[in-house]
Formats: C-alpha cells, structure tokens, sequence
C-alpha cells in the first residue's frame, strides 16, 4: 500500500488524539492529579489541603489540562518534553534511555523469535509440505505466558542454577532472559504464520518447474521463503513494536528500566509528561517499522504485484484426518467438568499448598482452594470470554483489512499503545469494572488480523487468475465474494485461532498487573499473580493453570489446521453474464 498525504493526515490525526487524550487522562478518570502525584513522591506524606494546593501550583494544575497540554507541545519542536511530575527530572533523556533499553531488549528478542520461527518452519523448508501434526509444540510455546515464562527462567536459569543473571539490566549477559521470555512465544506465532503459506509457494509452477530441472532444494526453499515474507511482514512490524512497548510484564519481572514499564509507572502515577512523551515514541517507532515493512515487501516483490504476475499461495487441501484436536478438546472438557462441581471458594488452611493427591487433583494454593476447582470455573469465564473476542477481532480485523488506507493507520496507532495502557485508558473513561479486560483486548485484537488480510489481499489481487478473471468483465462485487475473500479467509481465520490462547494470555496478564478481576475470582491471571509467589515451593500450583493455557493452544493449533480452503465447483467459478461489469 502506497502511503498518500491523505493516509498520512489520518495517521497523524490520530497520534495526535491519542497523546492529548492521554494529557486528558487524570479529569476523565474524575481523579485528583495532585493527590496521585503526591502519593506516587511520598506514600507517607499526609495529603493536607495545604500540601495538595502547593502540589497544584507547582504543576499548574489549577490552570485546567487545556494549557498544560499546550504547553508540552510547545516545548517539543525544541527537544523538550517537559519534567516529570514525580521525579522533577527532565522527561526527553529519561524516556530516551528507556527506549534505547527497550530497543535492545526488542533486537534480542526479534533474533530469538527469528530463530524460533525458523525452527517451527523446518520441516515445511526441509521437506515442502507440512506434517499432520505440524505446530502442536510451537502453539504450546505460544500459549506460555509472557510474565510465567519470565519467572520460571529466572527463577530456574538465574536463581537456581546461576547460569545468567536473573535481575536488573547492567550489560549484554542480562538481556537473554527476558529476550528468551519474550522472543519464544513471539517466534512461535510467525512461525505458524509462515508455515502456513510455505506448501503454497511450494505448489506455485516457478518451484515445480525448479524441481523438475533439479535445481537444488536449497535454493528452492530460499525462493519460497523470500516469496512468503511480504504477507508477513506487516505482522512481523507489530510484532516489533508490541515487544518494545508491551513488554510490561517482563521487565517488571527482571526488574528492566524499559518504555513499558516506563509507561505504565508514569501512568499509575498520572505523571503526564513522561507518559506523554513514552507514547509519543512508541508512536514514531510504529510509523518507522510500518514504513521499513512495507519497504522491504516492495523489494522483495518487485513489480510483479504491479504486473498482476502473481500466482496464488492459497490452493484447496485435503481436510486433517489427526484425532490430536478431539483428544485435546475431551481433556480440556473433562478438566471443567470434573471442577465444575467443586467449590472454588472453599477455605481450609490446614491443608495450604498440598500436592495433587485424589481429594485435590491439582493440589490446593495458598489458602487451601481446590486449584481444579478454581481453574474450572475461570476457564467458563476466561475461555468464553477469549472466543467471544477472537471473533469480534476477525470479524473486525477482515472488514478493517478490506480498507487498508484507513486501517493500516489506525492499527499501527493502536498497536503502539501497550494493553495495560489501554487497560488504564478504559478505566478512565467507563470508571473501571469487570468489563475492563475485555474491553482493552478488544481496543488491540483486530489490528494483527487486519493487517495479515490487507497483507494477503493486495497479493491475492495481484494473481494471474484474478488479473484474467478481471480482464473478462468481473465486478469488483463478484471478484471480493468469489476469489478474494475465499482466498484469505482460511489463512485469516486460522490466525484468529492462534491468536485465542493470546487473547486469554492478555486477559490473564491484565489480571497478572491487578487491573483484571479481583480477588476472589478464580480467573487464570488473578490464578497465576497469586500462585506465582510460591512457584519454588508448590510448583504445581503455577504450572497447573499454566498446562491449561498450553492445552488451550494446542488445541487452537489443532482446530486450526481444519481450516482449508473451499473447493469451488467449476460452476462456481465461472463467471456469470448477468454479473459481468458493464465498463470495461
């Protein structure tokens, strides 16, 4: 997609809503900015009228969010970006050095999902088709949470075994942990994309032909590779963006001075510039990876989508024969339906963090809850929640994607916005309730989708059939319904089934950071927060919600790969009189 002044007014329209809705933040959420900002500097301090007067004077919050938001614009065309309400240092070189960590945080991360998704990839580069159970352990890898991943390596690879450093951010040796944290399940989700697209390039004549002149496959799988890649490089843009500004858990856990804990401290605190100026950054760095993804499409394609010299990655295959989804349906079903009956609320602490035994399948947490019981009823909630999401999100995401000048934007500008931000946002705006979560996931969800099916339309559109099918008199109508859409749907839905265990993952890291549900409610995050303080001692409490999550993603991968492209009968295909164009 060509950018225009018109695309780029849009995108600058709403960069420039979000960072002054954002200035807004405190007299939407009804709160005092001086109240906040005083506990944030001194949580002793006592909040006298007269100490929270000279707090108002001091900011000039007496002068209404108007000026003040004037005034930190003033000051950025000069490199000022004000000084932080809490801390009283200037905001410019503190979000700086927050974003060159998060930027080197984000380079070892990519490498490390790179090679991931190179691993997931193998056997389809290798042998040019997919097994029958290809991704099962890539979407277990997926369904990981960021923050338990984080832990577990810390507390296993830095604390127990002291191979690494497991806390603060002094040098090279400290970023492989939360890289690893962050780029594994990353790596695992652009793998399975990917994967899905290679069989196609594979079947395309070029490779045919290639392999029949017994040029090596080496170099085969090369092509294929270079000829995938634009349709994923728009997510692999927002994969970037999201690990430098979402990666809030993590560097909570290692204690990283990154932009997304930056942010997310700056916004607790109502400290206005910094969470300002934090935003702003995220927003230039999601234009700067859009613009390089969309450079490094149209190198890798040349003319050819110009050219209408494509032939289409999307061809029928036969449906999965594998049990592996019903099998990992039954257990998932057998686990709520054996907890459903208990209760998850019952207290008995004589019997604090016990073992899986046959009273207590999955052993009991801090205060003698039945685990099965508690992940039982929060999977009612947290599953039915998470596919209420994932098709609002594709539905959202392909009627988006059909108009990608003005999507493309508005994704990008969202995408910058790390969820907990967005959490925080919504709170402020409907004054925060259970709905909360959900809403914040919804805000963020349709944006990968979207762009995954403008990525794969203006290929589809470049195709040979399509080109000839248009030359023939085709309306625009009849080509969307009848080529288009049948096209990219599969792959897009398949995406939206990888994304269900990220949709419950980011409801569960919501309720990880306390802005989710609250005790006591038995949601996965709200689970794995309360456990994870005990994971030395009663691993099983943190790895029993864990292994559900893993279950959930197994079991999308394995829905997933049902997903195929309808064989259209050959009168389906033919164009009819009656819907032929009457302009040329």
């Amino acid at each position: 997609m060509k950018s225009s002044p018109v695309t780029a007014l849009w995108r600058l329209t709403l960069a420039a809503g979000l960072v002054c809705g954002i200035g807004l933040l405190p007299w939407l959420a009804r709160t005092d900015p001086a109240l906040t900002v005083l506990k944030a500097r001194s949580a002793d301090r006592d909040p006298t009228p007269e100490v929270l007067a000279g707090v108002r004077g001091q900011l000039g919050l007496d002068q209404g969010p108007l000026p003040l938001l004037g005034r930190w614009l003033a000051g950025l065309p000069r490199g000022d970006a004000g000084r932080s309400w809490v801390s009283g240092t200037a905001v410019a070189p503190e979000v700086l050095r927050a974003l060159g960590v998060s930027l080197l945080l984000m380079a070892v991360a990519l490498a490390v999902a790179v090679l991931t998704a190179a691993l997931v990839c193998a056997r389809t580069l290798r042998t040019g088709h997919r097994g029958p159970r290809a991704g099962t352990g890539s979407a277990v890898l997926a369904a990981l949470p960021e923050f338990l991943t984080a832990s577990v390596l810390a507390t296993v690879v830095g604390v127990q075994l002291g191979w690494l450093p497991a806390l603060g951010w002094y040098g090279p040796r400290w970023t492989v942990l939360p890289a690893l944290a962050l780029g594994l399940p990353a790596g695992a989700v652009l793998g399975r994309l990917l994967d899905d697209l290679l069989p196609g390039a594979f079947a395309e004549p070029w490779a045919r032909a290639a392999a029949a002149r017994g040029l090596p496959h080496r170099r085969i799988a090369r092509q294929a590779l270079r000829r995938c890649l634009p349709a994923l490089l728009p997510n692999a843009g927002l994969f970037v963006v999201g690990l430098t500004g979402g990666a809030v858990t993590v560097e909570q856990v290692y204690d990283i001075p990154g932009l997304g804990r930056t942010t997310l401290q700056a916004a607790l605190a109502q400290d206005l510039p910094v969470l300002q100026a934090g935003t702003l950054a995220l927003l230039l760095l999601a234009a700067a990876t859009t613009a390089a993804a969309h450079l490094a499409a149209r190198l890798l394609t040349g003319p050819a989508p110009r050219d209408g010299a494509l032939s289409t990655l999307h061809r029928p295959a036969p449906p999965a024969r594998s049990a592996l989804p019903l099998a990992l349906a039954a257990v998932l079903a057998a686990v709520v339906a054996l907890g459903v009956p208990r209760d998850p609320l019952a207290l008995d602490t004589t019997t604090r963090l016990q073992p899986p035994s046959a009273q207590h399948p999955f052993g009991t947490d801090a205060l003698g809850r039945d685990l099965l019981a508690r992940i039982a009823h929060g999977a009612l909630d947290t599953l039915l929640l998470a596919c209420l999401l994932g098709v609002a999100a594709l539905v959202t995401g392909v009627l988006l994607g059909l108009v990608p000048r003005l999507s493309a934007p508005l994704a990008d500008t969202v995408n910058a916005v790390p969820p907990v931000l967005v959490a925080l946002l919504v709170t402020a705006v409907t004054g925060g309730d259970g709905a909360t979560p959900a809403l914040a996931v919804a805000v963020v969800a349709w944006a990968p989708l979207a762009a995954h099916t403008s990525a794969l339309l203006r290929q589809e559109r470049a195709t040979l059939h399509l080109t000839a099918t248009r030359a023939l008199g085709a309306g625009r109508w009849w080509l969307l319904t009848r080529e288009l859409l049948p096209a990219v749907l599969p792959s897009v839905t398949r995406h939206a089934l990888l994304r269900l265990p990220g949709t419950a993952l980011a409801l569960a890291s919501l309720g990880f950071l306390g802005l989710g549900a609250q005790p006591p409610s038995p949601e996965w995050g709200l689970l794995l927060a309360e456990n994870q303080p005990y994971a030395e001692r009663a691993p099983w409490a943190v790895l029993a919600p864990a292994a559900v999550l893993a279950l959930l993603g197994a079991l999308a991968v394995g829905a997933a790969g049902g997903v195929r492209v309808p064989r259209l009968r050959a009168r389906e295909r033919t164009v009819p009189a009656r819907e032929l164009a009457t302009t040329p």
